[in-house]
């Protein structure tokens, strides 16, 4: 079966199992489902609190070890989407707010195009569609009211250039320096004699420099194994912050226009030529004033948004059912 329709398969096969609002919107079993948590009289059941887990660490720890201190900060967090999700829909419900129909049947005749030659498709095509149009329905009531959760007055221009004076740090470009590097490779497991040697040719390289019996760019394009080697080790101009920090450090202290003793880094023991030091620059409001109101407003509007969430939640009645601490495990890593 073609991977992305099993895919979507198995998603519609979950949604109709254990979808949010299935168990309040259809008959009760005769076996209830184990619960996580009610919501407003919902349930939401632990499978459904599961799979979500499980697809979250999937699509965070990808083929990677789950830290164990995290996994219930992990499960606190998906627990709280699950429980927005249920509130979210109620409010969309309390509201009158419905699914763009035409667009649930865009989508759904997108999906007809992209698999019209999927025998697995067709053959699971009428069975999956009305689990599929429950999830784009609510897809679509969710995008709304996050829409209506996140909006805002529009700032005015004193709001805004309040917000640059305050954030001025979001205005400034931070200093550059330029630098020349002379990088003499050595791998990360060499054995210490290996790395000995590369740090003892850097040192007469230094040696020769400081007493200017050669020139850093001629050095550079005859040993540096740099990708900047074929410029004479010239690397242009840095941000401070590309560079890694205890490297910074060393640059740091020395004077423009002198070298520094060898450093030893990842890729091996390097050497740099301070060039040029290009101070901080603030802009100026006039200059920056759009990107000031769009970034002013990204920060009201989640401002907005979490008061929204926050507001739903203290008026809902949420209730955690206790469950065994084996109940919700990390995956075993393939």
């Amino acid at each position: 079966m073609n991977k992305r329709i099993a895919a979507i398969v198995s998603a519609i096969a979950g949604i109709l199992a254990c979808g949010p609002l299935a168990a309040a919107e259809e008959p009760k079993p005769e076996a209830a489902e184990p619960l996580y948590a009610t919501v407003n009289g919902q349930p939401v059941t632990l499978r459904e609190f599961a799979g979500a887990f499980n697809a979250h660490l999937r699509q965070k720890y990808y083929h990677g070890q789950v830290p164990q201190d995290q996994l219930e900060s992990i499960k606190k967090e998906v627990g709280d989407r699950l429980i927005l999700r249920v509130l979210m829909l109620d409010e969309a419900r309390r509201r009158g707010i419905a699914a763009d129909e035409k667009q649930i049947d865009r989508t759904v005749a997108e999906y007809d195009a992209r698999y019209a030659a999927s025998a697995s498709w067709q053959q699971s095509r009428e069975a999956m569609l009305p689990g599929l149009k429950k999830q784009l329905v609510e897809q679509d009531v969710l995008r709304q009211m996050e829409a209506i959760g996140r909006t805002i007055a529009e700032p005015s221009e004193d709001t805004v250039r309040e917000f640059h004076t305050k954030r001025i740090e979001l205005f400034t470009e931070p200093e550059k320096l330029r630098l020349h590097t002379i990088l003499l490779r050595v791998d990360p497991s060499a054995p210490k004699a290996t790395w000995d040697a590369a740090r003892e040719e850097a040192a007469r390289m230094v040696a020769r420099l400081r007493a200017g019996e050669a020139k850093f760019e001629d050095l550079a394009s005859l040993h540096s194994q740099d990708v900047s080697a074929d410029k004479g080790g010239d690397m242009g101009y840095l941000h401070v912050g590309m560079i890694p920090e205890a490297i910074q450090a060393r640059i740091d202290a020395i004077t423009l226009g002198t070298v520094s003793d060898p450093i030893d880094v990842l890729e091996g023991v390097t050497i740099f030529r301070l060039d040029e030091r290009i101070p901080p620059k603030v802009m100026k409001f006039e200059d920056v004033a759009g990107r000031a109101r769009d970034l002013l407003k990204r920060d009201l509007s989640n401002e907005a948004w979490e008061k929204f969430n926050a507001d739903l939640r203290k008026n809902a009645a949420v209730t955690l059912v206790e469950q065994p601490a084996s109940a919700v495990q990390a995956p075993a890593k393939d």
